[in-house]
């Protein structure tokens, strides 16, 4: 059996979009519950696991990284942000505007690693011909 290593980027960006399509849920969800008494705003952490799996060896090609990556099983950690803080006097802590903006920035990220990975099999589909 041929052991290759050409789905290692597919892979970790298939990884991060997942991410990125779970954050946009969570987020979403926030908006929805602007105006919930007690409700408290979550959010993911995918980047600072990314960062940790892929590591900070100089001497390690981004290769190596991206392998090592693939093949561990990394999940994102969705946490409440900022519990003890609220905006309103119902203990609400969710910014209407501040969630807008993100949800824009998570899609534009989503988008990209959705280009990303069309363009990983685009360079497959090139080579094959």
């Amino acid at each position: 059996m041929l052991n290759s290593n050409v789905f290692d980027y597919v892979n970790v960006l298939s990884k991060a979009a997942d991410a990125s399509w779970q954050r946009n849920e969570i987020l979403s969800n926030n908006y929805a519950n602007v105006n919930t008494p007690g409700y408290k705003r979550q959010d993911i952490d995918f980047g600072t696991q990314l960062r940790q799996a892929m590591g900070n060896s100089r001497y390690e090609t981004v290769d190596a990284k991206v392998a090592r990556v693939s093949r561990l099983n990394l999940r994102p950690r969705v946490y409440t942000d900022s519990a003890s803080f609220s905006y309103r006097l119902d203990g609400n802590n969710v910014d209407p505007d501040t969630e807008g903006v993100e949800l824009t920035s998570n899609q534009i990220m989503y988008n990209g690693l959705r280009d990303c990975i069309n363009q990983e099999f685009a360079n497959l589909k090139m080579v094959m011909k």
